[in-house]
């Protein structure tokens, strides 16, 4: 990487730019390895220049949300890593709460419920920000971010702004066009509906009750690793295979929730990856299914 410390404090002297920084000290599986340039914008002006400062310079841009849904790999990222849990306000405005993407789903759930609005109650346990929420039309409990979301701001990789509304988004299962796009979601604009707040709380209590005993929230992991296949239940299947309690290193299918692998204090990415590999074999030999990965796998191997 040919970019000198002089040109980082000439031309982005106002953003806070961390050198060759551990990832794993940010992603929720505290596993990853080092970023080139590690970015945390503060405001839309300054993710706009790093996306400008990345084109100027002919290097790679990797955007990670708050790098909870994602393995980032033990050879870390080359070029330019942003995170944006620094652009997370957020506001009420009548019946819409409006979020930056930074911002935790959990917390925007919460202020829902503080100005009486329903809506987004499914999420009050997720624990990705509402960027990522949006990346990958998050869901549990029967809902989705695609049933609440207005529209979306994003700006694409040379820094230009754009809007689009819920059904540009192209939402489907676990997906959403920013998949397919180089742009990065900067706000969305949540319509949500008048309700009691007594009532919303009782429903964000009881669904965050539900996950707190079905889910091993006492260990780091990337949450749901799989994607549901067509006509199966993810856990049932891994389950059903006794893989339950498989290990490889520090990184364990969880006893509590098939579902997950967890980080049990030594893992690293190579770990985690070897589980969901041997986990694909195993569903494939015994059920013949083909099970796809829901979190995002990013960088090189070590």
């Amino acid at each position: 990487m040919s970019v000198t410390n002089k040109i980082i404090e000439k031309e982005l002297q106002d953003v806070q730019i961390l050198k060759q920084e551990l990832l794993s000290h940010y992603t929720n599986t505290c596993t990853g390895g080092p970023a080139d340039f590690l970015a945390f914008p503060k405001k839309l002006s300054e993710l706009q220049l790093l996306c400008h400062w990345a084109n100027k310079q002919n290097i790679p841009l990797t955007i990670l949300g708050n790098a909870s849904n994602l393995i980032v790999k033990d050879g870390g990222i080359r070029g330019l890593v942003v995170i944006l849990t620094s652009m997370a306000d957020i506001t009420v405005d009548g019946d819409q709460v409006i979020a930056q993407a930074g911002a935790p789903m959990i917390k925007t759930t919460q202020v829902a419920c503080k100005a009486g609005l329903s809506g987004i109650e499914f999420a009050a346990g997720i624990p990705g920000s509402v960027g990522g929420a949006i990346f990958m039309n998050a869901g549990a409990y029967g809902g989705e971010i695609k049933d609440a979301v207005k529209d979306v701001v994003v700006v694409d990789y040379e820094g230009n702004e754009k809007k689009y509304s819920n059904e540009e988004l192209a939402f489907g299962y676990r997906h959403s066009r920013i998949q397919e796009e180089k742009s990065i979601v900067v706000q969305a604009t949540f319509a949500l509906e008048p309700k009691a707040k007594e009532q919303i709380k009782e429903q964000m209590d009881q669904l965050n009750f539900l996950r707190a005993s079905k889910q091993p929230l006492e260990y780091p992991s990337c949450g749901s690793v799989f994607k549901r296949p067509q006509g199966y239940y993810t856990g049932k299947l891994i389950h059903d295979a006794d893989l339950q309690g498989y290990s490889i290193g520090g990184a364990q299918i969880s006893t509590k929730h098939a579902g997950f692998i967890v980080n049990k204090g030594t893992a690293t990415a190579t770990d985690y990856l070897n589980v969901i590999q041997h986990v694909q074999a195993v569903i494939k030999d015994k059920f013949g299914v083909d099970l796809e990965t829901e979190v995002r796998i990013l960088g090189e191997e070590r």
